[in-house]
């Protein structure tokens, strides 16, 4: 196999450079000129129609068959001139990924491109091969899309693409857009009734997100000869390079010629399809990078980022790399995570988490502020269950990536404010030589934005006008952890709006009643907040004393889920029935065992068909020259030490291979899904996974590298 490894170093040096040029040098030019949105509505729709459409989207109002007919007629006409030819349903099922079936637009049997406004609408995809998690039996095929009006509809090639949640036949959703919408409902409900205690202008309230997307960009003729990366996303093997990130040097350092022109040309790509990409830069490890977006409402904002990996995939290969989105595809340097900057925003245009310098704002700030920590108090189990995967198990707690245990870092002077708030007295906070305030229950202070320092070891923290949610990783669906955030946020936003009315109709004063119920929230929560190293041994030991959980793998940690609390939670608010929050957790459980069973097979493929007869042929080599050496009467106790450290290392390999797959086998047996992936995490990754590892790394170091068969650290992390 080594000629693979030399035959794509050779083509790695023999590529050419792929440029790319926007068709203008204003971005504004041809920003979202693949997008079918309000504006194109607007501008091919009948204002009548128009109208009847952009009620129902800020309604969340059912669109009638006369509007829906109106609508897909403009679409096709527009899609059409444009150059396509097909259109499909873009859903996202529980796969982690996208789907789309295409069908054109062209009618054989009457000769002419049609498009009506119930396919539009709704479309039957076979859901039977889709995961359901039992809901369906496979023999029960039917299932449905539904055009989901909120986000707009894009040009993706020659298709035209609609937005839609999945549905199974008999109604349970099969996605992840399906639980989110409905998770947007209820804050948006409990938001803006809270919002009105303060202001009766305010009718709506929008959760908008931004989430920055980390990735590596490796040459794609090395990633390729890597069976490991193709079939499972990460190396299971690969000794650390002699230089990593250690030096810091690469984190927004100078962008990599190849890689800058990827970044060029995927930019342009997405600006076309109305993503608004804003900042790119190098990140901590080599060959690692992050693109930033402006934030958008968090429905918009997931589809375009799930939509966004695949033009980067595409763009990728086109240039000849491959973009690993995997949260931990190296051993020893950093993982990458998709950080999701989180807030709210009213009708009025007020960002409910940016403090002013306004005393009655900003009481209305340090409300849904403090409301925010304590939903996160309350249900910090069932957010680390939300980001909970196989590949993030592998990244959190390592290498700036945050700890397991779920807290919340508010940063110096937010601390203050609180702790004088709970104390019901005033304090002088001071910054610099000109900045200090007061703060009792007759004054609410001037709070100065970004006063606070950050936490890259906090999993959800407030970085002075949004809560940056680190811990949600890179190849995740931000459907699954937002939906969570915003649905603990409306319960406690409920509890609250309940809680402060009563006191009003007890006849206390609106302002006290909302300050006193803060003061108990702040007291009742303050476990929840840290503002140290996140990965100390000390924090996991405070953190314990306090109460808050470490569950550092997934299939323990997704039971929060089905908690009593939990499943009570998802009801309530109509986000999920029992049945289907149950069939998510059998999904996640399925697909946590594959992947783990996958690499698994990976790491037994390369070591026993791979890595050993390399070895044991290098082992030869030496063999005769201890021979040879001994021959001619030469000391060859080095050369001996090599060959029975290179056996030591054959034996650990094949002994733990053999035992893994007896185990496997075994675990196999294991009805309950649940156990069955305890004991793949616990008898087959934790067990085996870095044991053998360790003895082919060392077999890296020992065996001639013209010799070696895979891909080298060194050389995927550097070579571009």
């Amino acid at each position: 196999m080594s000629h693979l490894r030399f035959e794509a170093l050779k083509r790695l040096h023999d590529r050419t450079k792929v440029h790319a040029e926007p068709t203008s040098p204003n971005i504004s030019k041809f920003f979202g000129e693949n997008v079918f949105g309000m504006e194109q509505m607007r501008a091919t729709l009948a204002p009548a129609v128009f109208k009847k459409v952009s009620n129902a989207i800020k309604n969340h109002e059912k669109i009638d068959e006369a509007t829906a007919d109106a609508v897909a007629s403009a679409a096709k006409s527009w899609a059409i001139a444009k150059g396509a030819t097909h259109f499909t349903h873009w859903f996202q099922p529980m796969t982690g990924g996208t789907a789309e079936k295409h069908d054109s637009f062209f009618d054989a049997l009457s000769g002419i491109e049609k498009f009506k406004g119930s396919e539009l609408v709704q479309q039957e995809p076979d859901a039977s091969s889709f995961p359901s998690g039992g809901i369906r039996s496979t023999f029960e095929a039917r299932g449905y899309t539904a055009w989901d009006p909120t986000s707009p509809m894009f040009l993706y090639g020659k298709t035209l693409s609609i937005p839609t949640i999945f549905v199974s036949y008999t109604g349970e959703t099969l996605d992840t857009k399906s639980p989110l919408l409905k998770a947007l409902k209820a804050v948006d409900i409990a938001a803006t009734r809270v919002c009105q205690l303060f202001d009766k202008d305010i009718n709506h309230v929008v959760a908008s997100l931004g989430p920055e997307q980390e990735y590596f960009a490796v040459d794609k003729a090395l990633a390729d000869a890597r069976p490991d990366l193709v079939m499972g996303g990460r190396t299971v093997f690969g000794h650390a390079p002699a230089r990593g990130q250690q030096l810091e040097d690469h984190y927004f350092g100078t962008i990599p010629g190849r890689v800058y022109d990827f970044m060029r040309e995927f930019e342009i790509e997405a600006w076309k399809l109305g993503i608004p990409v804003r900042t790119r830069h190098n990140e901590v490890a080599p060959s690692q990078f992050e693109v930033a977006p402006l934030f958008e409402e968090v429905n918009v904002a997931n589809d375009h980022n799930q939509l966004m990996m695949d033009v980067m995939s595409r763009v990728g290969e086109k240039h000849g790399l491959k973009i690993l989105f995997h949260e931990k595809p190296f051993a020893g340097v950093n993982g990458s995570g998709k950080h999701n900057n989180w807030s709210l925003i009213t009708d009025t245009g007020v960002n409910l988490y940016a403090p002013t310098s306004s005393a009655k704002d900003n009481l209305l700030f340090l409300t849904f502020f403090i409301t925010t920590i304590k939903a996160v108090h309350e249900h910090a189990d069932l957010l680390r269950a939300s980001i909970a995967t196989a590949a993030n198990d592998f990244r959190l707690g390592a290498n700036e990536a945050p700890p397991a245990i779920m807290s919340v870092f508010i940063g110096s002077q937010m601390t203050a404010v609180l702790d004088e708030l709970e104390k019901k007295g005033n304090v002088k906070i001071e910054k610099g030589d000109n900045m200090y305030m007061k703060l009792g229950i007759d004054q609410i202070p001037e709070i100065i934005l970004d006063a606070t320092d950050r936490n890259r070891t906090s999993p959800f923290a407030f970085t002075g006008n949004k809560f940056e949610f680190r811990a949600v990783g890179s190849s995740d669906n931000c459907g699954t952890p937002m939906t969570a955030l915003n649905l603990i946020v409306a319960d406690q936003l409920t509890k609250f709006y309940e809680t402060v009315s009563k006191e009003i109709e007890k006849g206390e004063e609106k302002r006290m009643a909302i300050v006193n119920v803060l003061r108990k929230y702040i007291k009742e929560s303050k476990a929840i907040r840290f503002e140290g190293d996140g990965y100390s041994d000390e924090w996991v030991k405070e953190a314990a004393k306090r109460g808050l959980n470490n569950i550092k793998t997934m299939p323990l940690a997704i039971d929060a889920y089905v908690s009593k609390k939990s499943l009570e939670l998802f009801e309530k608010y109509g986000v999920m029935s029992h049945k289907e929050v149950e069939a998510r957790n059998e999904i996640k459980l399925e697909s946590y065992i594959k992947k783990v069973q996958i690499e698994a097979r990976v790491m037994g493929d390369l070591a026993m068909n791979h890595i050993i007869p390399t070895a044991i042929a290098y082992q030869n080599k030496l063999i005769a020259n201890a021979n040879g050496l001994k021959g001619l009467g030469i000391d060859n106790k080095a050369v001996v030490q090599t060959i029975k450290e290179i056996s030591g290392h054959i034996e650990i390999i094949k002994n733990g291979v053999r035992d893994m797959v007896e185990e496997r086998k075994r675990i196999n047996k294991i009805a309950d899904t649940h156990k069955r992936a305890i004991a793949y995490c616990d008898d087959i990754k934790e067990k085996y996974f870095e044991t053998i590892r360790d003895s082919v790394d060392k077999l890296e170091l020992l065996v001639d590298d013209e010799d070696w068969p895979l891909v080298k650290y060194r050389e995927l992390l550097f070579l571009r």
